[in-house]
């Protein structure tokens, strides 16, 4: 399997002005990327605003991404839901031999018990044929997977390889290290607290910043990872600077205002998201300037 560590950007995706999928944007960040060093891409998470996308468009995306990649850094899918039977069958909607894992949300609105998402995710992963990652991501689905549930589907289910932990809470995080299976990686979902986190022993970043900066997020967490934190606060504190406005008025408009300011490609998204206020961009531009 795939040991799945170090940086993954969640990948954005590009629109035309009109709200189309702008493929040749696409195409250029995917170039851009990985020439900036990630060690992975996640396509079709939370910033790649999959909930607008339809089902074509979502295979259309998956593919476009694989073909573009060419082997060259794993592919790592995002399919999550709330639904778990229809969680499974969206699994024969994309060719899973383009891609290395699968990113899986755990359910939200439901707001399941822990019993209940620890057999949501023992359901997919029995059908699932890849690796899969787990998310943890509290602010948006409404419940916490404790670290208990993690470690007990960690240790129980030979396919679930990971998790991406975005709860933010570093105690929660600390103890999922500290009592993970040998193989099972532990990756922060938070790109403020990357930093701390990895000096504490989680193995990488699936990270929103990534998008616009690459090089830097994906110098810093190697840099961390090997034990060098001199090193990696010269690069941690600029990029602070960053992430402290990308989620001020949702992501990932921020983000997207980023990659505007940079030339990399515009910066529309999808209703019912909306482009961040003149005022917030002008204070991003002022830092990217």
């Amino acid at each position: 399997m795939i040991n799945f560590k170090g940086t993954a950007p969640a990948i954005i995706t590009p629109f035309t002005p009109n709200g189309d999928v702008d493929y040749t944007a696409l195409g250029n960040l995917v170039e851009y990327w990985i020439q900036g060093g990630v060690d992975f891409l996640v396509v079709l998470g939370t910033t790649g605003e999959s909930v607008t996308l339809t089902k074509e468009e979502k295979k259309e995306v998956f593919n476009f991404v694989s073909d573009k990649v060419k082997g060259r850094v794993p592919v790592v899918l995002g399919i999550g839901g709330n639904n778990t039977r229809e969680l499974i069958e969206s699994l024969s909607h994309f060719d899973l031999t383009r891609a290395q894992g699968i990113l899986s949300v755990s359910p939200y609105y439901n707001k399941p018990t822990q019993n209940g998402i620890y057999a949501h995710y023992a359901a997919f992963a029995a059908e699932c044929p890849l690796p899969v990652i787990l998310y943890n991501v509290p602010g948006r689905t409404g419940s916490n997977m404790l670290p208990s549930t993690t470690l007990k589907l960690a240790h129980e289910i030979e396919n679930i390889v990971a998790v991406k932990e975005a709860s933010g809470n570093v105690e929660q995080i600390m103890n999922i290290v500290a009592n993970k299976p040998v193989g099972f990686n532990v990756l922060s979902g938070d790109d403020a607290i990357t930093l701390p986190l990895l000096a504490c022993g989680v193995n990488g970043l699936i990270s929103v910043v990534a998008n616009s900066h690459p090089k830097e997020t994906s110098d810093m967490v190697r840099l961390g990872l090997a034990g060098d934190f001199a090193g990696a606060r010269e690069l941690h504190y600029p990029l602070l600077k960053i992430v402290d406005h990308l989620f001020t008025e949702g992501n990932p408009a921020g983000i997207k205002a980023v990659m505007k300011l940079k030339k990399l490609c515009g910066d529309t998204v999808r209703l019912p998201l909306v482009n961040i206020s003149e005022e917030l961009f002008a204070k991003i531009e002022q830092i990217i300037h």
